[in-house]
């Protein structure tokens, strides 16, 4: 039976950067996937440049959309994720444009009892904005394109042209900090219903994406790394408000003494859903 694999794709007012991310995904989607856009209140104008812009799928692409009230993107993955149907959930930001093989390289690297950590490749604002313009097809460029980027500071790597999917050492069993990135994170959807999604009471951006981690950890799943396959390219953008980072790494330092599986606020407290709107798009 095939894997039913259900894309949730971050967005808050960038709808240029989402439509990167959507071409992208539109050239790997089959029948027995599905996107769903996590909208964390984006303004009128942005969704409907949003839908205007929408490449053609070959799979069903979903609009998930709540009022704003800040920086609610544990709310925002929750209510889409929350309507997937799907064995299996991919979590990407709107602004972080898959490789041309992510799809198949994300199937390929799940297992049983594990999640996926995904891997990025930062870009500097002068790539950035021809990509939003359109005038650049990441997918398109070539070895010497990204050498010629890594050496000129465009990018920040150059070992993601590097596909090497069995390569060993992927797999941790323990709680590990570093690298991991909600904005491109994989998982079993059973699992991540069985943890009570991400813990909306993190308030503002940070670390919300650790203590998922540290509670899938706390569940007995072991911490795959997905470099070398899953590379998103990642936009420019200014850094978020940080002033909650602090308190909010000082919960999951705490959590890590325990043995926390479930959220605070999670899936399972989503009764409230006042000013959802739940659309499909194609």
């Amino acid at each position: 039976m095939a894997l039913k694999i259900a894309l949730v794709v971050l967005t808050y007012n960038r709808a240029n950067a989402l439509l990167a991310v959507l071409r992208s995904l539109a050239t790997q989607c089959g029948p027995d996937h599905s996107v769903w856009i996590a909208d964390d209140g984006s303004r009128p104008e942005q969704v409907e440049a949003m839908r205007s812009g929408m490449p053609s799928f070959a799979c069903p692409v979903h609009h998930v959309w709540h009022p704003d009230v800040g920086f609610t993107a544990a709310r925002a993955r929750n209510l889409a994720a929350a309507q997937a149907d799907a064995d299996y959930l991919i979590f990407l930001d709107g602004d972080c444009v898959p490789n041309a093989a992510f799809m198949a390289q994300h199937q390929l690297l799940a297992q049983t009892g594990a999640f996926v950590n995904g891997s990025r490749v930062l870009l500097n604002e002068n790539v950035t904005r021809l990509v939003e313009q359109n005038a650049v097809d990441l997918l398109q460029l070539s070895a010497v394109d990204w050498a010629r980027m890594r050496w000129s500071g465009e990018s920040n790597k150059l070992l993601h042209l590097l596909h090497w999917p069995s390569a060993p050492f992927r797999t941790s069993t323990g709680f590990r900090w570093k690298g991991i990135r909600s904005c491109n994170f994989a998982v079993w959807n059973k699992d991540f219903r069985a943890v009570n999604g991400f813990d909306e009471s993190f308030n503002g951006w940070g670390h919300e994406d650790a203590d998922l981690v540290l509670r899938l950890h706390h569940h007995g799943m072991q911490r795959i790394n997905g470099f070398w396959g899953t590379e998103v390219y990642h936009l420019w953008h200014r850094e978020n408000a940080r002033d909650q980072e602090s308190i909010n790494r000082q919960r999951v330092l705490a959590r890590m003494h325990g043995a926390q599986v479930k959220a605070d606020v999670g899936l399972d407290q989503l009764a409230d859903r006042q000013g959802v709107q739940v659309t499909r798009i194609n």
